[in-house]
């Protein structure tokens, strides 16, 4: 007999004549599929409930891969590429970034170039100079993370520092509300050490606030949130300026860099060599994939662009983004936008402009989805999709027969029907190319003919002055005349 326990293995409405027959099953003879079927339907009965699949919890680019428009379906996936998150320890070094934590004393430089010679890279970049003297988040790119620098050299910033008034202030007030008026576009020049030229420039100041004011030694901590390129020196400057006391940055710390700041895996120099110290003497890699992150960690705010696998390696070749080739896409692309464009395992392949909206996007079926501003993945990480349709096939067969030259074109074999109906775009591509080029000529050189014609009324007074009053004295006072 089946004891209490045994019995609630079963579903309550099931307890009454099932356990009898299973248990005879169960304790008198073998169990077999066939008397489960006997004594069960197992059928697959249709449902209206479409399952979800959760991925609010994927990893870098893939995050919320559900909610993103579906163009198509309709592609073959391949074996070549790997999740960012699982590449090969090499490529994974060589395809990532360290939120370093800059100690202070040493120049921005000399700490990229002590990463490179302690990672054994070719090639490190970082993401803003920072000073000397102030610490903080500086984003170290390796390899081939280096082609993001520019982007986010251009990241806005975020940084805490500490004020040194000249003189005493009333309140704590007054300082408060000095830091909150100097936001906006202000006027900035370089200061006295900065390493660039001193001119006149814009910079936009899109937050700042007082944190702490120490009355008795006149120190003030602020936090400011700014475009890339103000110089925080200068703010405290002008913040004396503003007080009619006179002020001085005494100490500054950048907060964050971009999307990244100080709780987003921020590392010391220390951190990195232990981590590649462990790797060289224990071949233990944890290390190294804790202070390296993936380079798809920089692009999780733009847009994304999913293309098929197929599609993947013309486009690091420098093919045009088309829309056949569009798997999935964001909401909210606009026209100019920069997006990412991904593959379907979450790898970036490569920075584009946006040249059709989400509303183009989805009610069109051809034509160019955005063009290439910078491409990130390497050559031949996928296999070569292209050439393998009927006309590219035909064309081959051709040269192979002589009846195309090897470059593909044209020449006295060739018959009649392949030079009226096959059309050479790369031909036509050239020719655009160069009457847009004579276009361009021609236009610059009729605004050029255009501004002499309106300058020399306004010219031709002073050079018949000039003519008059120093020129013609002298031809005249000439003795061989």
């Amino acid at each position: 007999h089946l004891n209490n326990e045994e019995l609630a293995v079963f579903p309550s409405e099931t307890q009454t004549e099932k356990p009898l027959i299973l248990r005879g099953l169960n304790y008198h003879k073998p169990l077999f599929d066939k008397d489960i079927q006997h004594t069960e339907d197992f059928l697959i009965r249709p449902e209206s409930r479409v399952a979800q699949l959760d991925t609010s919890q994927w990893p870098l680019l893939l995050k919320n891969f559900d909610k993103l428009n579906v163009r198509t379906a309709h592609y073959t996936p391949l074996p070549s590429g790997s999740n960012p998150l699982k590449r090969e320890i090499s490529d994974y070094v060589r395809s990532g970034f360290i939120n370093l934590d800059k100690p202070s004393n040493p120049s921005s430089h000399e700490v990229v170039a002590w990463i490179r010679r302690i990672l054994r890279v070719e090639k490190t970049g970082h993401s803003g100079t920072l000073d000397p003297k102030v610490t903080g988040c500086l984003i170290v790119c390796i390899e081939r993370a280096t082609r993001l620098v520019k982007s986010q050299q251009s990241a806005g910033k975020e940084y805490v520092g500490i004020v040194r008034l000249h003189n005493a202030i009333e309140s704590e007030a007054q300082l408060a509300r000095a830091i909150e008026t100097l936001t906006g576009a202000l006027f900035q020049r370089p200061p006295l050490i900065a390493a660039v030229k001193r001119q006149l420039r814009v910079r936009t100041i899109y937050e700042s606030k007082l944190v702490e004011y120490d009355p008795e030694r006149r120190l003030g901590i602020f936090w400011v949130s700014c475009e890339a390129g103000t110089y925080i020196r200068t703010l405290c400057v002008h913040l004396g300026l503003l007080l009619g006391v006179g002020g001085q940055m005494q100490e500054l710390r950048r907060v964050r860099s971009g999307i990244l700041g100080e709780m987003d895996n921020m590392v010391t120099m220390h951190d990195v060599l232990d981590a590649q110290w462990q790797y060289d003497n224990n071949k233990d890699e944890s290390y190294l994939r804790r202070v390296i992150l993936p380079l798809e960690k920089l692009l999780t705010s733009h847009k994304r662009l999913v293309m098929k696998d197929s599609a993947v390696n013309a486009i690091c070749y420098g093919a045009k983004i088309m829309l056949p080739g569009v798997l999935r896409y964001e909401d909210g692309i606009e026209v100019n936008q920069e997006i990412v464009v991904i593959t379907t395992k979450g790898e970036a392949i490569c920075l584009a402009i946006a040249l059709m909206t989400t509303a183009v996007i989805s009610t069109c079926d051809h034509g160019f989805v955005a063009k290439i501003k910078r491409v990130i993945m390497e050559r031949d990480t996928y296999p070569r999709k292209w050439g393998l349709g009927p006309k590219a096939t035909q064309k081959k067969m051709m040269i192979q027969k002589g009846l195309l030259d090897k470059h593909g074109k044209p020449n006295e074999s060739t018959p009649e029907f392949w030079k009226k109906e096959y059309v050479d775009y790369r031909d036509t591509s050239r020719k655009e190319a160069a009457a847009d080029h004579q276009a361009a000529s021609e236009v610059d050189r009729a605004a050029k003919v255009s501004i002499a014609s309106a300058l020399w009324p306004l010219l031709y007074g002073p050079v018949i002055s000039i003519i008059c009053t120093y020129l013609a004295p002298a031809f005249w006072s000439n003795d061989d005349f």
